[in-house]
Parts: C-alpha cells; sequence; structure tokens
C-alpha cells in the first residue's frame, strides 16, 4: 500500500517549520545510560512549544494552508496536545483556530486552549467530535480541517522530530524508540529515520498495554481498533488513540517492533525521567523509557549489538497533582 507522505514532505516541512518551532535538547543521562548499559539519547519534546512535538505537525499543516492560499480559519477536534498546538499555531499566523473539544475534557486544557492561545472552543458530547467539527466547518467558508494524526501534512510535520536528532547525534543510532497512539509521531519519524539511516536503525514502538491497537494492529498485519471498540482508561492518556488508514501502512512498512507498557511501569518510569533528569514529562513518554528499561528490549536488542540509544519524550504536558496520586495508589 502507498504511504501518505515520502521522506522529500518530511525534508519541506523541516524548512517550513523551522522559524516557529522550538529546537529542542537531546539529553544525556549517566543514571539510564548505566541502568540500560547504553549510551542513550534523549529527544525533549516536552521543551517544544505548547509542550510537545505537536506543535511541529499543526504548524506545518496550517503553514500549508496558508501557502495555497487559505487563511480564512483552521479547525479540529482533539481534547489534548493537538488542540493546544493548533491553538497556537492559528494565532502565531493570524488565523482563527477553532477546536472542538468533548464536554468532559479536563478543565485546565480547555482553559489553556481558549483563554492562553486564544483558540474559539465549543464543547460537544464526546462521541459526537467530528460531526460537531463538520458542523462547524460548514458554517465558516474556507476553512480548513486539520486532522490530529492522520493528515499527511501533520505527519511529516512530526517527523521534523527525527531531521533534528539525525542532526544533534551526528553518528548513526542503533535504536530509536517512538510512543505511539494515533501514530502520526511513530509514522513521520520512521519516514524520516529510514531515508537516513536505512536498515541500519531499529524503529521499536512504545505504547500502553492496556491499549495495546498498535501492537495487535502490527502483528496481524490488519488495522485493529480498541477491544470491545472502547478504549480502556491509560495513565499515558495522550496514547489512546488508534492508528488510522494513513499512519498504519508507514507502521506497518518501516517499523521493526512495538512493545507494551504497564500501567505501574509507565508511572514509575515517568517517576524515575522527574526525579533523575529533572525533566517534567507526561505519563505518554514514560511509556518508551518502559520500553527502554525493560527485560523484553534487553533480550531482543542486546547493547552489545544495540548499544545507541534513542528515545523521544514526547511531551511534558503533566497533571502533576493527579500523577502523583496515581503514583501514590501504585504504591510508586
Amino acid at each position: 500500500m502507498p504511504h501518505c507522505i515520502s521522506s522529500t514532505d518530511v525534508d519541506a516541512a523541516y524548512e517550513r517549520v523551522k522559524p516557529y518551532v522550538t529546537r529542542t535538547p537531546v539529553l544525556t543521562s549517566s543514571f539510564f545510560s548505566s541502568l540500560s548499559d547504553r549510551d542513550v539519547q534523549f529527544k525533549c519534546e516536552a521543551f517544544q512549544k505548547t509542550g510537545s512535538f505537536k506543535f511541529r505537525g499543526a504548524t506545518n499543516a496550517t503553514r500549508m494552508y496558508i501557502e495555497g492560499g487559505g487563511g480564512a480559519a483552521v479547525v479540529t477536534h482533539s481534547s489534548g496536545n493537538h488542540a493546544q498546538a493548533l491553538a497556537l499555531a492559528g494565532s502565531m499566523n493570524s488565523i482563527p483556530a477553532h477546536i472542538i473539544m468533548p464536554n468532559n475534557a479536563p478543565e485546565a486544557k480547555r482553559r489553556a486552549v481558549e483563554e492562553t492561545y486564544k483558540a474559539n472552543v465549543t464543547l460537544c458530547d464526546p462521541t459526537k467530535r467530528q460531526e460537531t467539527a463538520d458542523g462547524v466547518l460548514a458554517s465558516l467558508d474556507g476553512a480548513e480541517f486539520i486532522h490530529p494524526s492522520e493528515d499527511p501534512r501533520v505527519i511529516a510535520g512530526q517527523g521534523t522530530v527525527s531531521k533534528e536528532l539525525i542532526e544533534q547525534c551526528g553518528e548513526p543510532l542503533d535504536v530509536v524508540i517512538i510512543p505511539v497512539g494515533g501514530g502520526g509521531l511513530a509514522s513521520g519519524n520512521s519516514v524520516a529515520l529510514r531515508a537516513a539511516w536505512g536498515d541500519n536503525v531499529k524503529i521499536v514502538l512504545a505504547e500502553p498495554e492496556i491499549v495495546d491497537d498498535a501492537k495487535r494492529s502490527f502483528e496481524s498485519g490488519e488495522l485493529q481498533g480498541h477491544e470491545g471498540g472502547v478504549a480502556k482508561p491509560s495513565v499515558a492518556d495522550g496514547l489512546k488513540t488508534t492508528l488510522g488508514p494513513n499512519t498504519f501502512p508507514i507502521v506497518k512498512d518501516l517499523c521493526d517492533d512495538i512493545m507494551t507498557v504497564s500501567e505501574k511501569e509507565i508511572l514509575r518510569c515517568t517517576k524515575l525521567v522527574w526525579e533523575r533528569m529533572k525533566v517534567m514529562i507526561e505519563p505518554s513518554a514514560g511509556v518508551g523509557v518502559g520500553v527502554l528499561i525493560s527485560d523484553e528490549f534487553k533480550q531482543k536488542y542486546p547493547a552489545d549489538k544495540y548499544k545507541r540509544v534513542g528515545v523521544v519524550l514526547c511531551g511534558g504536558n503533566v497533571d502533576v497533582g493527579k500523577t502523583i496520586v496515581k503514583m501514590q495508589e501504585m504504591g510508586l
């Protein structure tokens, strides 16, 4: 099945978003390098504008909309990081952003989108997001819908994480670990990594064990939804979205493995990064760290052969109080 983007699209996105995004640092940690017996490079997207990698894709899509002659408004549905990212991308480009958010979205996130980033927020029943978005689109002549993970412009923009990582690391990495939910980050970066390092790099995706649709899709070769049709609650709430028809073919063709992490281990690794690296990641970023130090990873990718490892810390939009309570409930 043909892919919706190529490395040329990622290269173009890289140049397009440069004036807007933060070139996030790559950090090392003697603690995690010792714990994993590897040279570990952490790409810290928690330091990106709006607190996650999502700003890259939102900016690329918004700029391409403008370059194509658009300017009326950008529209999306999201309760999380993409909502904030598109709101800021619209604001920075003087374009109204209309964000459809479920009426059960956290108040803090709604206020950030509406008050901090000055977007127009429409609340809706969680099951009617697309229907509500379609209604908003119909009322705005010339407006553009930008899907959080399936829009090829977004996918290409997310791939710029690895464009930076490749430059910053110099020498090729043996493995790159990337969190996966809807697959925009995973697919965009897989395209960039394969173009730069070919089959010399192993691409391992990290997913919460409780919402393992990507792993099941990867292993079966067919796109799978949530078991029972509904996502189970996970502390890594940014990774509960399923892969789609644009992201899945790229993941299936370009990635080497998908590993899952338990809820307790996600929280433990999140806490370890807080304490040892002093970086306030969200639990969705802790999933990749969980894979790094897991027995499964050590067995499949022994340190004597796969010494240099990159881990994408995808974001830092964390409700610290609630997360600490969950850690305490888990005995951490």
